[in-house]
């Protein structure tokens, strides 16, 4: 299994890229997003791969991280979402506009995507939301294992010590706040979001905190 090259752009199709890697040359299909991300011809890319295995067909694709390439792999599991049709989504979104769309249940962001009728994207929201969380908070577990998560204060310290959360509430939030921070909010606004939803909804699963926080952090107007 191929999980990832390195090497020169030889040279870059509306679909694809060439790899040189030590003399040999690897086709890697891509999203427009992702060649547009790459470096020009002779420069050294690296990128996360994915092999696609058929009877009559070997094909690679190639992703810029790890969450773009989980996304990947978790839209092909829907039915009716071919290769072609995964790349269009996620070349029009973004890993984290995918993320921020399943999550909220927007059917309407996906379909935006070249190719995606209605109902392939409302498969795509209801069949994946209750996998959003885990991949969205995947940025924030890889920055944790290399020390770079940064550290997030109480919002709103009180005199009297709050009592210990249940361990689910606490797993909930945890994982909320690594997803929000993955698509990018401040860890102050991150939490005074995740918290407002914990206090309202104590019992809530991460998923629903997500979206309940999103939501909360949307632009008004």
């Amino acid at each position: 299994m191929i999980g990832k090259l390195t090497g020169r752009v030889d040279y870059r199709a509306a679909d694809h890229v060439l790899l040189d890697v030590s003399g040999v040359g690897y086709v890697v299909y891509c999203s427009d997003r992702t060649l547009a991300a790459l470096p020009g011809k002779g420069e050294v890319a690296a990128l996360y791969t994915d092999l696609l295995v058929r009877e009559d067909i070997l094909q690679l694709f190639g992703f810029t991280t790890l969450v773009e390439k989980e996304w990947h792999r978790l839209l092909m599991s829907v039915q009716g979402v071919g290769a072609k049709a995964s790349l269009a989504i996620l070349g029009a979104l973004g890993p984290d506009g995918v993320g921020r769309a399943i999550a909220l249940g927007d059917a309407a962001s996906i379909k935006a995507a070249k190719g995606i009728g209605p109902k392939i994207a409302q498969r795509v929201v209801t069949e994946l939301k209750d996998k959003a969380p885990t991949v969205m908070a995947m940025g924030g577990t890889m920055a944790e294992a290399t020390g770079d998560v940064p550290v997030v204060e109480s919002v709103t310290p009180s005199a009297t010590p709050a009592p210990a959360p249940k361990p689910q509430a606490s797993s909930a939030q945890a994982d909320a706040l690594s997803a929000l921070g993955n698509l990018g909010y401040a860890p102050s606004e991150a939490a005074s979001a995740v918290a407002q939803v914990m206090g309202e909804m104590p019992e809530a699963e991460t998923s629903d905190v997500i979206r309940a926080a999103l939501k909360l952090l949307a632009p008004k107007g």
